[in-house]
């Protein structure tokens, strides 16, 4: 009999959808440290699968944002501008916001919208009127 099996990975409470050259991932849940870490390199993963041109990450369901994950935020900005897309953070919630300019988080990288409708039109404007197809 084999040692004990090893432990199984918790689904990521994110999804990524494709919508012509863009992704829109949803973050669901609040992640913790090792999930927003698997979600970022995810999503990098599938900027280069579907050679997306912009990324819309909404976050409307966090009532919370700690430094670490405002900071892989801010890094998924800059390597995904590397890997030739942009990216654009929706659904930040009032509270949300008003903590990390106390805190002095920032996402300075990126570009953010009031919502995924807004978030849409900033990436049509930022990759060219008529990428989405």
């Amino acid at each position: 009999m084999s040692g004990a099996d090893p432990p199984l990975r918790e689904p990521l409470r994110v999804s990524i959808l494709a919508q012509g050259v863009y992704l829109i991932a949803s973050i669901h849940a609040a992640l913790d440290d090792e999930h927003f870490e698997r979600f970022q390199h995810e999503l990098v993963e599938r900027i280069g699968q579907r050679r997306a041109r912009g990324v819309i990450i909404d976050v409307a369901a966090l009532d919370v944002l700690d430094s670490f994950g405002s900071r892989t935020l801010r890094d998924l900005g800059q390597v995904a501008r590397l890997r030739g897309a942009e990216i654009i953070v929706v659904g930040i919630q009032a509270e949300v916001a008003f903590a990390m300019v106390k805190f002095g988080i920032n996402l300075d990288t990126m570009h953010t919208a009031l919502d995924l409708e807004e978030g849409l039109a900033l990436l049509d404007q930022l990759c060219g009127a008529g990428v989405r197809q």
